[in-house]
């Protein structure tokens, strides 16, 4: 995610179908924003197991997450509240791989595969991908009524 709000939906302006033709890379602002499918994945805490490396998706949102619309309350402004806050670059998309939801656009397309068809790219309406069960909209716990300490009793499995 950048610094700029973005419906999931293409924008007028965009190429029909440009991920399929454009690296991410080669992506403008506008065509990388609009491929965030509004899952609100990346706003869940997770964990990592030092040992192994795995990481495990929480229900445990990061505050500033607003379960109803499944957007960040405060997108434009978020790092002044969450400084750790990842923005999300075709520069730096390598590095967080593997923490990123299996489901991602981003994650999905760097890695060759197609977009699924329930993303909003593809149907038109940014609430196929609450509708396909794929989002975490009205899923989550507010980091805030949780302690650190207790965030493994939330451990989910991804919505996919």
């Amino acid at each position: 995610m950048n610094d700029t709000p973005a419906d999931s939906i293409a924008k007028p302006g965009l190429a029909p179908r440009f991920w399929e033709r454009k690296r991410l890379t080669d992506m403008s602002r506008d065509e990388w924003e609009a491929l965030c499918d509004g899952c609100g994945k990346c706003c869940m805490n997770k964990l990592e197991d030092e040992e192994t490396g795995e990481v495990v998706m929480t229900r445990v949102a990061c505050r500033l997450f607003d379960d109803a619309t499944c957007r960040c309350a405060q997108y434009p402004m978020r790092h002044q509240f969450v400084p750790e806050c990842i923005v999300m670059t075709p520069q730096n998309i390598p590095q967080h791989l593997y923490w990123m939801p299996e489901t991602c656009a981003y994650k999905l397309l760097w890695n060759g595969n197609p977009l699924p068809g329930w993303h909003p790219l593809l149907t038109g309406d940014p609430q196929s991908v609450h509708d396909a069960g794929v989002s975490m909209k009205e899923m989550t716990v507010p980091e805030f009524e949780i302690g650190e300490d207790d965030w493994e009793e939330h451990i989910i499995e991804e919505p996919q």
